[in-house]
């Protein structure tokens, strides 16, 4: 299976770590977004929208990380663990990929992308918006180790990517406790997390960050 990816990039961070809870081998290839890569038309006759991580599995073209994760998990889950086949179990992990893609990335790309690759000064209401996303989680955790009820799924792999590129920035998880409780869980219980932190921080040094 053909992974497109960046590795600084938390969706792509998340699609490595499915891929190494699954078992699945992947054919990883870099692309560099700085120089412009993912315009090539080889690449943009796979995916029109020209977004990473994409994948081609047997000819079969994916795109938008919780997507991919939920693919991965139906075609190469032993069991529905990861993404529940029962109905309100899986509506709930939909709901946390949809906060984690909708609400907590839109509100870190809001506040620390347009600063870091627009050059743009940090904005103080945006960064309202980034507590209050993590105030959000830190409610939906309440009683429970895992995103979206008592065991491990797509969400949780989706959200500590996120979670631990806020961290990579000095956003301060440790002020939400049930969120910092998970997050150490999570860090613990989802293979390839070390790997992917590591060349996270490889890649934002590199890019100066």
């Amino acid at each position: 299976m053909d992974f497109y990816y960046a590795p600084a990039s938390a969706p792509c961070r998340a699609i490595l770590m499915a891929a190494k809870t699954l078992g699945i081998e992947l054919n990883k290839k870099l692309l560099s977004l700085p120089e412009g890569e993912h315009l090539k038309p080889e690449f943009v006759k796979i995916n029109p929208q020209h977004t990473i991580p994409t994948i081609v599995d047997n000819g079969f073209a994916l795109w938008e990380s919780r997507a991919i994760l939920v693919y991965l998990a139906q075609k190469f889950g032993k069991d529905d663990s990861l993404f529940p086949k029962d109905l309100q179990k899986q509506a709930v992990v939909n709901q946390r990929l949809y906060f984690d893609s909708g609400v907590l990335m839109k509100a870190f790309a809001d506040y620390y992308v347009v600063q870091y690759l627009l050059k743009q000064p940090a904005d103080p209401e945006k960064f309202k918006k980034c507590e209050e996303a993590f105030s959000f989680f830190n409610t939906f955790l309440e009683g429970q180790l895992y995103a979206a009820g008592d065991k491990l799924t797509v969400a949780d792999i989706s959200l500590l990517a996120s979670v631990s590129t806020f961290e990579a920035l000095g956003f301060k998880i440790s002020e939400y406790p049930n969120v910092d409780k998970w997050y150490a869980n999570a860090k613990k219980v989802i293979p390839g997390f070390a790997e992917t932190w590591e060349s996270m921080q490889e890649a934002l040094a590199n890019l100066k960050l």
